[in-house]
């Protein structure tokens, strides 16, 4: 069965106005504190073309609600600054020109300051605008905004990911937050949970993922899912550390062709921000939020490209998940989505602490989990209209899907339904992985 994917604010109700204002202040709010441990250099600095910086994300995000709600629905629209519309445009081919990404490091004006100013001045507006919207509009208004915040938490995980990567690079090692040491645990072995074989339905259900998705959730419909088992935790960086002392960054036979030629391409040895602390040799330590640590072992492995978790789970005579396996057990669990996110303070992976009693631990939080499912349409997926529907059905190709959330993903962002995608390259965002296999 397939159900249809109705527009936004066809199917959402809205929220009463103090109430959408109130969540509109706190979201937008939590951004600019993500910022505020940085120096004005700090979020100027793009170190990849896949990063953006700090600024520019502020930006961007404003600009999002500048331009697709107050250029929509404000009586005598003014933009801000004409020249932001090129400037902080990310993707969206129907608004017109953007600035090239790999360039967005080389924009030192406006400063940082007056980014601050630009968030000032869109908040006030979108704030009245809820206050008192246009009645015929209230609905697709309110949808619109909540879109733009969900957006907004996107970017929040980006800011913390890309600032990880721009202060790898510095050789002093400086910290965004310093909370280290974690407490020690002792080892939790893996256990397996079975599924049986069945017909299962996939994709956002409002009654228990919330009245929000966005599009590339939707429609929901059955998938035929084979018994399946699913690991209890996510591979630990112990568990890397062994598949690195078996060779497995040395045998083809781990490796897609691809990825064979990727690690091969850059000698790769260890994941991202991995390095030993001596020219001979010495214990790995690792790059975090936190500074550079030493390797816990019990704490989930992160930043793994695709080509790595799938390198991993052929030599632990396993397989990744499909999305679909995936989601499944999710749905299995109790309770509302809770572990180890952003609002914790960690920005870190967590090691587990909780007993896998009834099912997988871990499965919200940490690390993003990547699967071995392709980002592909569900059946009868359409896109929404207009620019705002280039958000995600676009980039249907050549990536694959991620669940679960980090510990840099925003508490209450993510959701069973939830998908998440990258290239299989990609390393710099928290990802990891969780071991599946036939049952």
């Amino acid at each position: 069965m397939i159900r249809s994917n109705p527009r936004p604010w066809d199917a959402a109700p809205a929220r009463p106005a103090s109430a959408a204002a109130t969540r509109f202040a706190g979201v937008r709010g939590r951004s600019v504190a993500l910022a505020a441990p940085l120096s004005a250099e700090d979020c100027q600095v793009q170190s990849m073309a896949d990063a953006s910086p700090v600024k520019w994300h502020l930006a961007h995000i404003t600009w999002f609600f500048e331009t697709f709600i107050l250029e929509r629905f404000e009586t005598d629209f003014r933009p801000f600054d004409p020249a932001f519309r090129v400037l902080f445009n990310s993707y969206y081919e129907g608004v017109g020109d953007r600035h090239p990404r790999p360039q967005r490091g080389l924009v030192s004006r406006p400063t940082l300051a007056e980014v601050l100013r630009y968030r000032e001045d869109v908040d006030r507006r979108i704030a009245a605008l809820l206050e008192d919207p246009p009645e015929a509009d209230a609905a697709e208004i309110a949808a619109l905004v909540e879109l733009g915040l969900h957006h907004e938490q996107q970017h929040q995980e980006l800011i913390l990911t890309d600032v990880k990567h721009a202060l790898s690079h510095n050789p002093v090692a400086p910290a965004y937050a310093r909370r280290w040491p974690m407490a020690p645990v002792k080892p939790t072995p893996v256990r397996w949970f079975a599924w049986p074989e069945q017909l299962a339905e996939i994709g956002h259900d409002p009654a228990r993922d919330g009245a929000f998705c966005f599009d590339n959730e939707t429609p929901r419909h059955r998938v035929f899912a084979r018994a399946f088992e699913l690991a209890s935790r996510p591979a630990t960086h112990g568990d890397w550390l062994a598949f690195m002392d078996d060779g497995g960054y040395r045998r083809p036979e781990l490796w897609v062709s691809m990825g064979w030629d990727w690690v091969q391409a850059a000698g790769r040895e260890a994941p991202l921000y991995w390095r030993r602390e001596s020219a001979g040799g010495g214990d790995w330590t690792t790059h975090t939020l936190q500074g550079r640590v030493a390797i816990d072992d019990h704490t989930p492995a992160c930043h793994l490209s695709w080509f790595e978790a799938d390198a991993f789970a052929r030599w632990s005579g396993a397989r990744l998940p499909t999305e679909a396996e995936w989601e499944i057990a999710a749905r299995d669990a109790a309770g509302p989505p809770a572990g180890n996110f952003a609002d914790r303070g960690a920005f870190h992976p967590l090691p587990q602490t909780a007993p896998a009693g009834l099912g997988p631990v871990q499965m919200w939080g940490d690390v993003w989990e990547w699967t071995g499912s392709a980002y592909l349409p569900y059946p009868g997926f359409a896109p929404l209209p207009g620019a705002v529907g280039e958000y995600n059905g676009k980039f249907m190709c050549n990536q694959f899907v991620l669940r679960g959330g980090s510990c840099a993903t925003p508490h209450g962002h993510t959701r069973a339904s939830y998908r998440n995608f990258f290239p299989p390259e990609a390393q710099w965002q928290f990802s990891g992985v969780r071991l599946a296999r036939d049952a």
